[in-house]
């Protein structure tokens, strides 16, 4: 099951990045939503450089994996 509907509809670093801070929205208020959105927001930076479309799918498919790992924790 997906953190949020619309998982399966993510196809670029952008709408990636949108669906995870409204994954963030889910968790507690607090230090663990502040901990998961720098995190999201530093990889985002990271990998912003990346111009390989496979490996951009590659990230776009564990990044969902482990936001549904991180809400059903």
């Amino acid at each position: 099951m997906s953190p949020l509907p619309g998982a399966e509809l993510v196809r670029s670093s952008v709408q990636l990045y949108r669906y995870l801070l409204r994954c963030c929205r889910r968790l507690p208020p607090g230090p663990i939503q502040q901990h998961y959105r720098h995190a999201v927001r530093q990889s985002f930076k990271v990998h912003a450089d990346e111009d390989d479309p496979e490996r951009i799918q590659q990230i776009i498919k564990r990044a969902i994996e482990d936001a549904d790992w991180v809400m059903n924790k």
